[in-house]
């Protein structure tokens, strides 16, 4: 246990060992898929050499060997049961950033019958909602700050570079698509 673990007392989120075992699953499960993929396309040695799916095939297979070894290792190991991996303070900071941003992204592009804003009116929307969320700025800091980051992005992006983002329906009421 190290010093820093002996010091706090921050409750756990997740324990090391967990994480280890759940990280190697997902390792097991990519090789598989690999393999199986890989089967698909021809894994064997044919007439002419090897087939498609030969190489990566074995690939899939160490990437599988390797994560049954560690998940073995992770789940049988007793150095690793104590330690903790996350506090449930420093995950609900991690999740205070991620949530909101999956939000955004989604509302970039749209959610099933929902249509997309392009990237513009979400980018204020997330830029002034983390200045003020989690900067505590006032809102007029917050409003103006975004709006002109945006703005300055548009310029550069759209006018110097060329360069078409995804627009939504403000920018189309605009004109600027």
């Amino acid at each position: 246990m190290s010093e820093h673990e002996k010091n706090t007392t921050e409750k756990s989120a997740v324990s090391t060992k967990t994480m280890d075992f759940v990280v190697a699953l997902m390792f097991l499960a990519l090789g598989g898929v690999v393999m199986w993929d890989s089967s698909r396309l021809g894994s064997k040695w044919g007439s002419d050499g090897p087939e498609a799916g030969y190489f990566p095939f074995y690939i899939g297979l160490f990437l599988c060997v390797a994560a049954a070894v560690n998940a073995a290792r992770a789940y049988l190991g007793r150095d690793l049961k104590a330690a903790s991996f996350v506090s449930t303070t420093a995950l609900k900071m991690v999740f205070s950033v991620l949530l909101p941003t999956i939000f955004y992204v989604l509302l970039i592009d749209g959610v099933g019958p929902i249509p997309g804003l392009g990237i513009y009116v979400p980018s204020v929307l997330f830029i002034a909602a983390f200045m003020r969320w989690l900067g505590r700025y006032k809102w007029l800091m917050a409003a103006v700050v975004s709006v002109g980051v945006v703005v300055v992005f548009f310029l550069m992006f759209e006018i110097w570079f060329k360069v078409p983002l995804p627009k939504g329906p403000l920018e189309a009421a605009l004109g600027l698509n």
